[in-house]
């Protein structure tokens, strides 16, 4: 929540809710923690619908104008995956598209009820552009047109910045004639060779990122909704720029209630391509974890707080869903059992800013009973309505796990087999020899980290 603090539900057209989830930015490989990000979003869904609510899901795509910073700097990230693998912008955003649906499925987090393009919601962006320039709201540079923050007092409130404090910096350096440092764009012109652009009243070029989330949220939820998921990262700049332009353009709050899923780290350090640690959903079937299991793991720590993802936890997290599906499996079919009271301490936990590791541990505890089989059967798959661990397929995931675990240990001992031949060909200094092996381990989803101790075999 933006107030940082549990606060009631209480939505504005009960049952009905709308829920706004920032999608991805379709021009790279989806990675372990936006998966962490969006089964957060999704258990707060499954809430929401366990209790009676009918939630209308949006979730954006945005296939254009979302710079390298989250800010206005840089070239768009789509431009930029266009050239690195030499197809157009509309291919690669076609293509990690797919891409994220994929992986959302295979963790089981439920399809969102619209899934909007921001390049097929241009004429929603310009038309909201143009009731904030009527309200006062923006004014031109050579860049194009930009979102006066002077106009809008509340600016600094949501995320609590410190403006008076804040330096120029390189926005200001991107576009100098900006009044404030923190004014952004909400259309760019000064970009001829983007090659995503269309026309409007301000000249031929493309919509700013920010303006692209609020078009389309209040487009399918209305000018006012619930509830608006992200990551923690969007507070200080995307979804500050999200309110302050959507309250502008409407005089009415934007979202009543906020939902920051909070940072993961990779074995205590901070996830980046540059330090090899930006695991995808592939990587960890390839090591023998199954999406499932990564899905035990997200749920054993509070949305709100910090996690820190390592090969043995995420292992440990598969070893303990493996024990509960192999007790469930042993369960008769859930059909006319009832249901236990323990359902009433899950709810409750659930209900109590979701302490899903708490849901975890009692939904473990039924799995154990043994004097009312049925019955915890039947709870077991009334509580699996919120956690999606699909377990009405225990036997098959248990098979799945299985398969993955016994490849990943045939190409570790292979991995392993190749690095000491590598070893052995660097001795008699056939180095290209010993590269081509490399190669062949990284295939196998490892790398070779060349120590004083000697080689070493680690995860990709």
């Amino acid at each position: 929540m933006a107030a940082n603090r549990i606060e009631d539900f209480v939505p504005i057209h009960p049952p009905s809710v709308g829920m706004y989830t920032c999608g991805m930015t379709v021009y790279y490989l989806t990675h372990i923690g936006n998966l962490r990000t969006y089964t957060n979003s999704d258990i707060l869904r499954r809430t929401l619908e366990y209790l009676g609510y009918e939630v209308k899901q949006v979730m954006n795509v945005t296939d254009v104008g979302h710079m390298t910073s989250d800010e206005d700097e840089g070239e768009d990230k789509l431009e930029v995956g266009a050239r690195r693998e030499g197809r157009t912008p509309w291919e690669i955003a076609r293509f990690y598209e797919e891409y994220f649906f994929r992986d959302i499925a295979r963790i089981n987090i439920l399809r969102p009820t619209v899934v909007c393009r921001a390049t097929e919601h241009i004429a929603d962006m310009i038309a909201l552009i143009q009731r904030l320039e009527e309200r006062g709201f923006t004014y031109r540079t050579t860049v194009g047109v930009i979102f006066d923050t002077r106009r809008f007092p509340d600016y600094a409130k949501f995320a609590r910045l410190d403006l008076a404090g804040q330096q120029a910096g390189a926005r200001v350096e991107v576009d100098p004639e900006r009044k404030t440092p923190w004014d952004f764009a909400l259309w760019v012109t000064n970009q001829p060779k983007h090659i995503m652009q269309w026309d409007s009243p301000w000249g031929r070029g493309f919509p700013g990122w920010h303006i692209e989330c609020s078009a389309m949220s209040m487009k399918y939820l209305g000018e006012e909704f619930d509830i608006h998921t992200g990551g923690i990262d969007h507070v200080k700049v995307h979804h500050t720029n999200e309110i302050a332009q959507s309250e502008a353009a409407s005089g009415k709050k934007f979202a009543r209630y906020w939902f920051h899923s909070h940072f993961m780290n990779i074995d205590g350090q901070k996830m980046s391509k540059s330090l090899n640690n930006l695991y995808t959903l592939d990587d960890l079937v390839q090591r023998g974890i199954h999406p499932l299991a990564l899905r035990w793991f997200f749920l054993g720590s509070s949305y709100r707080k910090q996690v820190n993802f390592t090969w043995d936890a995420v292992a440990g997290a598969q070893t303990t869903l493996v024990r509960l599906l192999e007790k469930i499996a042993e369960l008769p079919v859930a059909l006319g059992g009832g249901i236990l009271d323990a359902v009433t301490g899950f709810e409750d936990a659930l209900g109590d800013d979701l302490n899903t590791a708490k849901a975890l541990a009692i939904m473990l505890e039924v799995a154990g009973l043994k004097n009312d089989s049925a019955a915890a059967a039947a709870t077991l798959a009334t509580m699996d309505r919120i956690l999606g661990l699909n377990l009405e397929r225990a036997r098959a995931t248990l098979d799945e796990i299985n398969a993955l675990r016994n490849k990943s240990a045939g190409d570790e001992q292979k991995a392993t087999e190749l690095m000491l031949r590598r070893q052995e060909l660097r001795r008699q200094k056939k180095y290209a020899e010993a590269d081509a092996l490399r190669d062949q381990v990284l295939a196998l989803g490892f790398v070779i980290e060349d120590t004083a101790q000697g080689p070493r075999l680690k995860p990709k």
